[in-house]
């Protein structure tokens, strides 16, 4: 793949699960989930915002660890979606872009369609394999352990 391609991106849509996390997670014996993420992939957020790209999260799940992680990170959360690609999109709508200035991560078979429709679709290094089959890149980094940092660094590589 040309890495060029990554400089023309102006939006940058997350999966959560299996993405900023590394699709485990916690539960205690009250039924309250935890999971970890990653600050490297924090930072790299903050970064692309900084340089004016935008970056929103697309969950499956409504959650409130995933709100209250996209609320630390300033970054709009759309939950409780089973069409992604539909919300995806009206957000490409909504934001005047074109196709080929989004790149999408996903991880498993409910991101595919979105994966397919933008400029870059992504899948993490421990992605299922229809998943990875499909994706215009594979990053080296598994999910939650540092694949949007490395993702967030290609589209600001200058």
């Amino acid at each position: 793949m040309d890495i060029k391609k990554f400089q023309k991106i102006k939006l940058l849509v997350l999966d959560f699960d299996g993405v900023m996390t590394d699709n485990k997670v916690i539960v205690d014996e009250n039924g309250k989930e935890s999971v970890i993420c990653n600050r490297s992939d924090g930072f790299g957020i903050e970064l692309l915002k900084k340089a004016g790209i935008d970056v929103i999260v697309i969950s499956k799940e409504k959650n409130k660890v995933v709100s209250a992680r996209c609320k630390k990170l300033n970054i709009d959360c759309i939950q409780s979606i089973d069409k992604k690609i539909v919300v995806l999109q009206k957000e490409i709508e909504k934001k005047n872009l074109l196709v080929e200035n989004v790149c999408f991560i996903g991880n498993d078979i409910n991101d595919i369609e979105c994966i397919k429709f933008v400029g870059i679709g992504i899948a993490v290094n421990d992605a299922y394999e229809d998943v990875k089959s499909i994706s215009d890149y594979i990053t080296r980094k598994k999910g939650g352990e540092g694949a949007i940092r490395e993702i967030c660094d290609l589209i600001l590589k200058k």
